[in-house]
């Protein structure tokens, strides 16, 4: 394990036993503490939040990053000869076409609301101990984790079911989007006080004051968008409150930030979901962005699957040769760590599939070269998204290596923690909040503090600043860590074009509810469009 504090929650699995028996919707929380067995200490009350943080860890980086990401322009999953179409799944969620039946949405949908409940139910169960200032504590940790879920769930699905209690999960209705966002806020503001204030090892992986910040920051942001109300000052307010602070900095090695030793040494990190790669499982990002043939060079215990890329519009937002951010993509021919050139041996047929000559069985040697443009292999329907499966194939689209593979692992987990929220999202909310009307603060300016997050990368200094500057900033900043859509739906970019989508309904800046939960909660109602 890279820190004992850091996975000091997954020590919670054993002493969680005595609470087993706790996962049904319909149990007596009351009998299932006896003097014998409920935390006293703050380890033990660390201990006994574990389920809180297990279930936020298991789908983040997977369904739930999927359906942040792989809409947008900045991540697309392609199939490959047929390898990874999945019936369709990925390719929805680049054209947009996903319905009420789609695995993510139902998937993600679950994972939020699973969240939601574990956070009532071991709230119900703290509240049958003696009062004390841990509790208070950990209760308001709690608190400000099931808002940040159902902020998540709001995003995704706008009105949504709200679970307030432990049992709340019966004749489900809908509540209208604005009331969600109200709830969060009250929420997170009752909180507040008594959440920690102490960063670094004790409170790492769990809620503080500054991430309860954060999250306001962000609901801000977003609020006239959230509820057709500004709330651009409101924003800058929580920005000030986490600036002013002094606790957290930009981290002079942008590139070192997302490698397997993170942890509550990275000084921009305000809240991360800790990952292991034995004690954390659930986030393998390079299982999707590596090419097969560069197993060997990173050290990898496992076959990558080599489905993930972007496109060429976005990394052609890395325009700054000096910018470090650059380095977390692969592009181009490609090396392994003493400068060889990485070598395919194939033929001429298998190089490329159109290759029709009297000599497409002879073997070559392919460097191994990673090229922007996702073309689409001609023979197939289109609307399958295949890019081919030959090695020209294989090697279409740029990769991001953001979240640097995992040479210690067993398998294709990793010990990447991945960020939440920063300082830089922070500086650069601050930024955009007001050039959208926003009072300046404490002499800064939206240009001064972008800059400021460019000069930690290497990037040179911007002159002038205007709102799609900002948006470019925090695609470069910001790239593979789930803000793409919330972003772009803000900035009124959701129904460009980019890739091979050209959806432009403003419905399906919302997922639907899914199909089989309607079924289950038939007074849910669902979003227009589906």
């Amino acid at each position: 394990m890279k820190y004992i504090a850091k996975f000091k929650y997954c020590l919670m699995i054993g002493f969680i036993a005595a609470f087993a028996a706790c996962t049904k919707l319909d149990v007596n929380v009351q009998s299932q503490l006896t003097n014998s067995n409920f935390p006293k200490t703050p380890a033990e009350y660390i201990a006994a939040s574990g389920p809180v943080y297990t279930q936020l860890r298991s789908q983040y980086a997977q369904s739930y990053w999927f359906m942040q990401e792989l809409c947008t322009d900045e991540a697309v999953i392609v199939a490959r000869a047929g390898n990874w179409y999945d019936g369709g799944k990925w390719r929805d969620l680049h054209y947009h076409s996903w319905t009420i039946d789609h695995e993510h949405v139902n998937t993600t949908w679950q994972w939020g609301f699973s969240e939601i409940s574990t956070c009532n139910r071991i709230i119900a169960l703290f509240n049958t101990l003696p009062d004390n200032t841990t509790k208070q504590i950990t209760i308001a940790e709690i608190r400000a984790t099931r808002a940040f879920a159902n902020f998540m769930m709001m995003d995704l699905y706008g009105n949504i079911p709200l679970l307030k209690n432990f049992g709340d999960t019966t004749n489900l209705v809908t509540t209208n989007r604005s009331q969600v966002f109200q709830y969060i806020e009250t929420e997170l503001k009752a909180a507040l006080p008594n959440l920690n204030t102490a960063i670094g090892n004790i409170t790492y992986g769990r809620p503080t004051r500054w991430m309860a910040f954060a999250l306001l920051a962000k609901m801000y942001l977003n609020a006239e968008y959230y509820t057709g109300t500004p709330r651009y000052n409101d924003a800058v307010t929580m920005c000030d409150s986490i600036i002013q602070s002094k606790n957290f900095l930009l981290d002079a090695n942008y590139i070192a930030m997302f490698n397997i030793d993170n942890g509550p040494q990275i000084r921009d990190f305000i809240f991360a979901i800790p990952y292991d790669n034995i004690q954390a499982k659930g986030q393998y990002f390079a299982r999707y962005s590596l090419h097969t043939a560069l197993k060997d060079k990173y050290g990898i215990p496992f076959i990558p699957s080599n489905p993930m890329a972007t496109l060429p519009a976005f990394y052609n937002l890395y325009n700054d040769p000096a910018d470090a951010r650059n380095k977390q993509w692969l592009v181009g021919k490609q090396y392994d760590n003493l400068g060889n050139p990485i070598i395919i041996q194939t033929t001429k047929a298998g190089l490329d599939q159109t290759y029709r000559g009297a000599d497409a069985s002879t073997l070559v040697n392919y460097q191994l070269e990673f090229t922007p443009n996702l073309t689409l292999d001609p023979t197939v329907d289109p609307a399958k998204l295949d890019v081919g499966n030959d090695e020209l194939g294989k090697a279409k689209g740029y990769r991001n290596n953001k979240f640097f593979p995992d040479k210690t692992s067993t398998d294709r987990n990793q010990s990447n923690d991945v960020p939440v929220f920063r300082l830089a999202d922070v500086m650069l909310t601050k930024a955009e909040a007001i050039l959208r009307g926003a009072n300046s603060t404490y002499g800064e300016t939206p240009l001064g503090l972008l800059n400021q997050v460019r000069a930690r990368s290497g990037a040179g200094a911007l002159l002038q600043i205007d709102l799609q500057t900002i948006l470019d900033e925090r695609g470069r900043e910001l790239a593979f860590e789930g803000w793409r859509r919330n972003d772009l739906i803000r900035f009124g970019k959701w129904e460009n074009q980019w890739g091979y989508k050209t959806d432009a309904n403003p419905n399906h800046r919302i997922y639907p509810i899914p199909a089989i939960q309607r079924q289950l909660s038939p007074k849910l109602l669902q979003n227009p469009g589906y």
